[in-house]
This record gives C-alpha cells, structure tokens and sequence, in this order.
C-alpha cells in the first residue's frame, strides 16, 4: 500500500494494489489429474496386449474406409430425413386440429419410447412380417406399386429409415420447444399485417427459433454419428459392421475396438468444430455466448475478455 498527497484537495490518499487470489487447490487438482491422465496413457502405450501393431495395419484400411463412407452417408442421410419430418411434426403439434395433434402425437410416442435398436432390427426384418410392399388405395384391388418387401428394404434403406424416424421424434421437440420460445406477439404482428399462417410460420417464427434449435441439433447430429455403429446388427456394412467381420476372422477384439473408437473420436471432433461456431453465432448477445471456454483462454495466453468501452469510457 502506498500513500499520496493529493496538492488540490490536502487529502491523503491510499493506492492499493490488487493481487489476485490464489487458487492453490485448483492447480493442484489439475496436476492430480494430468499425472493420472499420463499414467493412463503410458499404461496403454506399453501394453503389449493391445497390439498396435495390429492398429496400424487396420487404421487406414480400405475396408475401414468403405465403412466410413457408409457411416457418413448415413449419418447426413438420417438426420436430413429427421429433421424435415421433425418440423412437420413439430408443426403438426403445435395445430389446433385434434386429428394432427393426435397423429403427431402418436408418432413421438411410439419412436421415442422404444429403444433405437428394436427399430433398426424391426426394419431390417419388416419381410417376415410383410411379404410385399404395396400402395394402392385401401379396401380396394387397385394397387399403383407392389414390391417384395426384402429387396426394397435392403439393410441400408432399412438402417436410414430406422435412424431417421427415430430421430425425427427427437427432433420435433426440439424444434417444438425453438417455435413455442418465440413471442407469441411475433405472430400477432405477421398475421395483422395479412400474412397467412404457413407464411408467418416460415418468414417469421423460424428464422427466430434457429437461435433454439441449432445448438441442441448439433449434439443431435453428433449422436447420430455414434449411434449408426447399432445397424451392425442388420450387416448395413458400417464402419462398426466391418470392424466386426474383422475381428470375427482374427480374433483381435480389443485392437480392432481400438481402430473403431480412433476413428468416431476423429469423426466427433470434426463435427464438434461447426458446432462450436453455430452455438457461438446463435448466443451472440447473451450472457452464454459471451463465455470463453477455459482451453479457449489457455490457448490464447490466457489474455483476459474484456467488455467494450462505452462512448464515456473512451473519451476519458
């Protein structure tokens, strides 16, 4: 502490100075952590069982990345179809009409309550159940299309109808939830302008709940990603499903995990990037969007976020 004579006033002022607090215990957490962490990895590194060996000729093997492109089609396929049929159904929710309520209703009932692996495998064998695929209209001999059931569903087709419907039950109450988070005086204000509701809806309401909808979407789209490794049950020749038929002929289970679980790692992380902006482009403005990540301030030198100056501040 030091002491000043201010001339002006003949008052004796004190400058203090401030020190930080010392958070001891933190820093001693994260080095329990980081030795724990380097303990693991070395543990890993060292351990012969693993044969990485093994690792390194399957890690970049063409039929690792047959199942990769299979993977990644139908993680985009899946969740493009969830999504589409998600806001229909969203829509459809939020009506006042009782048979759309109803039927929408009944649909996120039925997918979100039974486990997505009954569905891929209910999908993959829907021919012992329907011999054929017809369409026509009902009651009636009149048939526009018929198709055995089998070589229309191939595992594939059978796999994206599975994760897609599934997650368009997901995905209708997340974008539920994004419209009823809009003002309902928005709607009020289109509709006295003379817009319909189907225009207010598309021009008005959900530009707005994007805001809402983004960020838990992309979690979505990450957990798509993870969960296509389930249609390995149906042999859709996924990047899981290949790993399999791999360790079925050498028996190098755990090796071949290891391959598997390097690769969704290095799929995630990708994704986890445009997540991050979207979640930061969306939060602009809010108390959420303007935290910085601790790894965020580590990187950069710890530099501390300041808020900007106001018009007073900067004429000082």
């Amino acid at each position: 502490m030091t002491m000043t004579l201010d001339t002006k006033s003949g008052q004796v002022e004190e400058d203090l100075t401030v020190v930080p607090v010392r958070h001891y215990g933190r820093w001693i957490a994260a080095l329990a952590a980081a030795l724990a962490l380097a303990g693991l990895v070395g543990s890993l590194a060292t351990n012969a069982n693993l044969r990485w060996d093994i690792i390194g000729d399957y890690l970049f093997a063409g039929l690792i990345f047959d199942g990769l492109v299979t993977t990644l089609w139908l993680t985009v396929a899946a969740m493009a179809l969830g999504l589409t049929l998600g806001t229909v159904i969203a829509v459809m929710r939020l009506s006042s009409n009782p048979v759309l309520y109803g039927l929408s209703s009944l649909f996120v009932w039925a997918f979100r309550g039974t486990p997505l692996l009954v569905q891929i495998i209910f999908w993959g064998y829907a021919g012992a159940l329907y011999k054929n695929v017809l369409i026509g209209i009902p009651f009636t001999d009149l048939t526009f299309f018929q198709a055995d059931t089998n070589s229309l569903l191939t595992p594939a087709v059978a796999a994206l109808l599975a994760l897609g419907l599934n997650e368009a039950a997901y995905a209708s109450e997340i974008v539920r939830a994004g419209i009823q988070s809009v003002d309902s005086g928005q709607a009020e204000a289109a509709h006295s302008l003379g817009m319909r509701p189907a225009l207010t809806m598309r021009r008005i309401v959900l530009p707005q709940a994007m805001r809402v909808i983004i960020p838990p979407m992309g979690n979505e789209t990450i957990n798509m990603l993870k969960m296509t490794a389930l249609v390995s049950v149906i042999a859709a020749h996924d990047l899981m499903s290949n790993i399999q038929e791999v360790y079925a002929q050498n028996y190098q289970v755990i090796p071949m995990l290891v391959v598997a679980s390097l690769w969704y790692l290095a799929l995630v992380s990708l994704l986890s990037i445009p997540q991050a902006w979207l979640e930061r482009r969306y939060g602009r403005g809010t108390a959420q969007g303007a935290h910085t990540s601790p790894l965020r301030r580590m990187f950069f030198g710890f530099t501390r976020v300041t808020a900007p100056k106001t018009g007073k501040e900067e004429g000082r």
